[in-house]
């Protein structure tokens, strides 16, 4: 279950460090404040400056360099990214649109392998069918991923992965008990070819870990 409380505190440090790399003129390859000076400067705790900078490193708009500090990431060659970077997380409608954004790209990722037959019958999509079933581990990334893999767009693939990474704890973990009948109708539709069967299911699993 995603905690709306930590979401909001971890939208809000990420704003006031971008309002920080703005107020103090900081440009690209610019080394940032330490993760101390940040937690004085914006008054939260170490971990959670630590939290917001990993995912914006994963954004690619900062760079970690081992043993020589934080530093503001060139735009140069990121166009998404710069596109990204001043939109995302300015408020609570930004941090919508952006899970909005992600469910799209998986829908669609699910769309095109239910009308292909060559898509729908990937090993990968009953290994994970059977370990749902079986209640092995199973991290949902890890499904949602593979379907966004499968759909072979690289674009869509990267674009994805950046928005998971402002997506909140919502993906974290493992299938749980109360998700695993959505998970395995999904599965088992697209490897059937049913497209609004799995788009149902999906949408279904969505809800069932909002709760």
């Amino acid at each position: 279950m995603e905690n709306k409380p930590e979401k909001k505190m971890f939208l809000q440090i990420v704003k006031q460090l971008r309002e920080l790399i703005a107020s103090q003129h900081i440009q690209e390859g610019q080394k940032l404040p330490s993760e101390r000076v940040l937690s004085e400067q914006l008054q939260v705790g170490r971990s959670s400056v630590r939290e917001a900078l990993r995912s914006l490193e994963l954004l690619g708009l900062i760079e970690t360099k081992h043993g020589g500090g934080t530093y503001l990431a060139s735009m140069k060659h990121h166009q998404f990214v710069e596109i990204v970077g001043s939109f995302i997380l300015q408020d609570e409608k930004s941090a919508m649109d952006v899970e909005a954004t992600r469910q799209m790209h998986e829908k669609e990722a699910i769309r095109l392998i239910c009308q292909s037959k060559k898509l729908r019958n990937l090993p990968i999509l009953d290994s994970f069918f059977i370990k749902v079933e079986l209640g092995e581990e199973v991290a949902r990334e890890d499904i949602l991923r593979e379907c966004i893999i499968a759909s072979g767009n690289r674009l869509a693939l990267k674009i994805w992965m950046q928005l998971v990474a402002f997506s909140g704890d919502l993906l974290v973990g493992t299938i749980e008990t109360h998700e695993k009948l959505e998970v395995e109708t999904m599965l088992k539709a697209m490897q059937m070819g049913y497209t609004h069967e799995a788009i149902q299911a999906y949408e279904n699993w969505m809800e069932c870990i909002e709760r």
